[in-house]
């Protein structure tokens, strides 16, 4: 083999190489495993032959390298120059969240109370039986004072049941008028079902002043109803037993999907249950020394899952806490 002849014969091919492509032919025709000169260097018998294929070789991948860098550098050149960027095109946008089903009824509740002039209040969440039975005229039988029921920190101390608590506590730093609503979690010992959860939302809300009626009650419940489900919405109530109110009642909302009609989200009665309500009872003024004579007042609570649960026909509570963006995004 003629080393210098495969040399100049290699050079020339590395340098007449335009891309890349073309130059990893031209190593792997004159350096690779079953090129000329790696078969001549495997059958080298003498020192002189040897030195002199080696030289080739190193010279080959010396050449190689620069050109690599050589066609590497115009191509990044070329790329500069041709593949212009406009700046002032219009990007992808980044995909944004929003709030959650439940915060945002939760602000629509909160702006229609405050377009009335209520102030939202903040409760605690860990709550004393004091604050959470014995103020609320729960008696000491009552069901919801079991353990079966509630969820007890230690012997008086329990994660609220309601956010009523907040009412009294509103009561006794305050003289009357009151007209607050409370929000947030509250904890039950319920075993999770399309219609349970141990952890759930509600909104109760309290007015107090001088010649608070039921009519002022059923105007409040109304308002909040047709804002939530729609101007044409009827109510009406029913009687019922809350220790905290009497008279208690249950609203009624007519249902916003069958306009009366009966369907499967009111179970063909025309109506929607929505929570509970009532003229506060005069005993709980007692625990906060208002006069009962000279103030009257209203209470009602509704629950933010249900309320969810009926204007987006959510056929499962927990599908609100699973946190599944393909049912989160719904909405």
């Amino acid at each position: 083999m003629d080393a210098r002849a495969l040399e100049n014969e290699a050079q020339s091919a590395i340098a007449n190489a335009s891309t890349l492509d073309e130059l990893g032919d031209a190593r792997v025709r004159y350096l690779g495993r079953k090129s000329e000169l790696k078969q001549a260097l495997r059958a080298v018998r003498d020192r002189e032959t040897g030195m002199t294929l080696n030289a080739v070789r190193e010279h080959l991948e010396a050449a190689l390298a620069t050109r690599q860098a050589e066609l590497e550098r115009a191509e990044l050149d070329r790329s500069l120059s041709e593949d212009v960027v406009d700046v002032t095109l219009p990007g992808d946008a980044p995909p944004r969240g929003h709030l959650h089903l439940i915060t945002q009824i939760r602000r629509e509740v909160e702006d229609v109370f405050l377009g009335l002039g209520y102030r939202i209040v903040d409760g605690r969440e860990v709550e004393s039986t004091h604050y959470n039975f014995d103020a609320l005229n729960f008696p000491h039988w009552h069901p919801a004072r079991s353990r079966r029921a509630s969820l007890f920190l230690n012997g008086d101390t329990l994660l609220r049941t309601e956010t009523s608590p907040s009412q009294i506590r509103v009561m006794e730093e305050q003289e009357p008028p009151i007209y607050m609503i409370s929000l947030g979690r509250v904890y039950r010992r319920d075993t999770p079902d399309a219609t349970h959860n141990p952890i759930f939302h509600q909104v109760e809300g309290l007015a107090i002043d001088k010649g608070i009626t039921l009519a002022d009650l059923k105007g409040t419940l109304l308002h909040l109803m047709r804002a939530l489900f729609g101007e044409e919405r009827g109510m009406r109530f029913r009687t019922h037993f809350f220790p905290f109110t009497e008279p208690s009642m249950e609203p009624d909302v007519s249902c916003f999907l069958c306009e009366g009609a009966g369907c499967r989200v009111c179970k063909f009665s025309g109506w929607i249950e929505m929570g509970g309500s009532g003229m506060v009872d005069p005993s709980l003024f007692e625990f906060v020394g208002y006069d009962y004579e000279e103030y009257s007042g209203f209470a009602f609570g509704l629950g933010l899952e249900r309320i969810a649960q009926l204007r987006h026909s959510v056929p499962d509570v927990r599908l609100l806490w699973d946190n599944d963006l393909r049912f989160v995004r719904q909405f």
